[in-house]
């Protein structure tokens, strides 16, 4: 079986340790082929991209000290977090969207509606495939906070 590098998708041995394109560190976490309690790491990760599961994984052990579940968890939280405060900002853009009845409005947050869900979308598909997809700003954070176990 062929580990595939979260950084360059360059496909390695099992057993690696590091990318032999980027010269990436590859942790065991990042491989996400075992098991996190009574659910397979994959299963769990896409599940956490439901924000209630989310916080119960951070909470409850043995979901609380799986690294791989911890990323996907706060990148959740954080990406739950970003969408209330675009809606919220949408709320206020919207008073420069008056002049256009109801049209510019809708059309704004539609636009924002569809980025968001097709950005939930790439995190539960590559959450699925056991990898750490990150996202700009949040990624790094979520991976910071996921290293503190």
């Amino acid at each position: 079986m062929a580990i595939i590098c979260s950084y360059c998708s360059a496909s390695m041995p099992d057993a690696a340790a590091f990318c032999a394109e980027c010269g990436r560190e590859i942790r065991a976490a990042e491989r996400a082929d075992g098991m996190v309690g009574v659910l397979p790491e994959t299963f769990a990760s896409v599940l956490a991209y439901f924000l209630l599961p989310a916080i119960l994984f951070l909470l409850v052990a043995p979901y609380s000290k799986n690294r791989f579940l911890r990323f996907h968890s706060f990148q959740s939280i954080g990406a739950w977090l970003g969408l209330v405060a675009a809606a919220a900002m949408l709320r206020i853009v919207s008073v420069v969207f008056a002049f256009i009845p109801a049209l510019g409005q809708l059309l704004a947050s539609i636009l924002v509606g569809l980025a968001f869900f097709m950005i939930w979308l790439v995190l539960l598909v590559k959450a699925w495939q056991g990898e750490r997809f990150k996202l700009p700003l949040l990624g790094d954070f979520a991976e910071g906070q996921a290293n503190k176990v």
